[in-house]
């Protein structure tokens, strides 16, 4: 009996034992099909997804593991910092000051720096990745925050007051890319390109605090002081745009790694739909603000007391990367007593657009390009345009680089002239119709409408390829610039 129970229990034991081992091995192979599952579900979770579920705030490196941390290089930077921030402080003030003459806007006689420190807390670097390795070229995304100390303090003058304004609680969160040109002798770099990436967008966030005064001694001073920044940022700072920075004190062809006009975009304003009726009396007067950069900006004439105006005006503007820039277009409406108000905005990506390929949009406006910013969630009307696209030869490329440094130096003439207010005032009139100004460059035979300047505007002449022929203001008061914007309306293309 012994002998027969205790196999009897042997087997149960037994068999117990394999049960549950295989039912183990079931639940442990279960557990690794969805944790691969898992793994492969955060593996396909996109930037904005991450964003939606960490914040703006979270290290690249974590949520891209091709950014590799870096901590030696923060030890060492925090060492080298104060000799950094003397010497960077020195480049920031050269650089940026002419900047903010010319995008100060018109309200503002002048804006320059009294005062400007870097403090003595460095930046952290995050992470770093090599995004591309080419022949002579190493191409690097790094990314950065800072949350300093810095000491800034901008002398600004205006019509109506002048007042020393401090930037405070200064924080900076953005991602760099720089290109390294390798070359034989030593430092081995003959030059650097630095830019900031557009994709994640550049966070710049301050106090302004007035000094021994305040802010509301000049109307609208903080608002103007945030435009000024971000359309720097944006036309300056921002990828395709970028710093070309030669090195080791011999001469170097940098002109292959600056910025390049790439195509011709042709415009038809059509029509608005639906607009926004701002009026106490009447209604709005509308016109049309179109540009790629707010260094180059058009507009329509405008159409008195209507909410469905026609325009079918054309202008030209170009276009320096079709894959990261768009065209942005800016309904206001025309005040003869205080400043345009804006009905509403849209933005046209060009990587969308199709080379000699003439298509039409209807672009629902948006109180603002940043969405985030966006209370007003009433319906603005829309905006019908046609665009075709052309891409630049290298004998384009070239002529429309010389009109672009041309209408800049003219812009800047005029502004010293009086004639226009800020080198970023949008300039009136269409291709083809003997006024305006268009996007590189400036119309032969040019003349300002209404105002006998023509002896200072013959010598913009005979380069009109690619410009139209007059200047207004972007607004008839002249007293304030459009401001850039990063978000866009939905484009409803429409068959031709």
């Amino acid at each position: 009996m012994g002998l027969i129970s205790g196999m009897f229990m042997g087997a149960v034991v037994g068999i117990a034992l394999v049960a549950g081992w295989s039912r183990m091995m079931q639940r442990r192979s279960t557990k690794r099909i969805a944790k691969a599952v898992d793994i492969k579900l955060l593996g396909s979770l996109t930037r904005e997804d991450l964003k939606k579920i960490c914040g703006d705030n979270y290290p690249e490196w974590i949520s891209f593991p091709a950014f590799e941390q870096v901590k030696w290089l923060n030890k060492q930077l925090s060492k080298l910092w104060p000799f950094i921030a003397d010497a960077a402080s020195m480049v920031i003030k050269e650089s940026v000051e002419p900047l903010l003459e010319d995008y100060r806007p018109p309200g503002i006689t002048s804006l320059k720096f009294s005062k400007l420190s870097l403090g003595n807390v460095s930046p952290k670097i995050e992470g770093i990745r090599v995004q591309s390795l080419k022949k002579g070229q190493i191409t690097m995304d790094i990314d950065l925050r800072w949350g300093g100390d810095p000491s800034i303090i901008l002398a600004v003058e205006a019509l109506v007051a002048s007042l020393p304004i401090q930037l405070k609680n200064l924080q900076v969160f953005t991602v760099i890319r720089v290109i390294f040109q390798l070359s034989e002798e030593m430092p081995c770099i003959s030059a650097v390109v630095v830019a900031l990436l557009s994709e994640p967008k550049p966070r710049i966030d301050y106090v302004l605090k007035a000094v021994g005064g305040s802010l509301t001694a000049i109307p609208g001073l903080s608002d103007m002081i945030d435009d000024t920044v971000n359309t720097i940022v944006s036309d300056q700072l921002q990828w395709p745009h970028r710093i070309v920075v030669p090195l080791g004190g011999v001469d170097v062809d940098t002109s292959e790694l600056e910025l390049k006009p790439q195509g011709r975009l042709t415009v038809t304003v059509v029509k608005a739909s639906g607009l926004k009726n701002l009026e106490m009396i009447g209604k709005s007067d509308p016109y049309v603000v179109v540009s790629i950069r707010p260094m180059f900006k058009v507009k329509t004439k405008v159409i008195n007391n209507n909410l469905n105006p026609i325009w079918n005006e054309t202008f030209e503007l170009i276009a320096e990367d079709k894959e990261t820039q768009a065209a942005t277009f800016e309904v206001f409406d025309e005040d003869n007593l205080s400043q345009d108000k804006k009905l509403g905005v849209a933005k046209l990506p060009l990587i969308d657009l199709e080379p000699e390929t003439a298509k039409e949009y209807e672009l629902r406006l948006l109180a603002s390009l940043d969405t985030l910013k966006v209370k007003d969630k009433k319906d603005r009307g829309t905006v019908t345009i046609k665009v075709m696209y052309h891409a630049f030869t290298k004998e384009e490329q070239i002529a429309a680089l010389e009109e672009e440094k041309r209408i800049v130096e003219e812009r800047r003439k005029m502004k010293e002239a009086g004639m226009i207010g800020s080198t970023m005032d949008a300039l009136g009139g269409a291709v083809g119709s003997g006024v305006g100004l268009v996007g590189s460059g400036i119309g032969a035979g040019a003349g300002l409408v209404g105002s006998g300047f023509s002896a200072v505007t013959s010598g913009m002449g005979k380069v009109g390829k690619f410009m139209g022929k007059s200047t207004t203001n972007q607004f008839t008061s002249a007293k304030r610039n459009g401001s850039s914007a990063d978000a866009s309306g939905d484009p409803t293309p429409k068959t031709s």
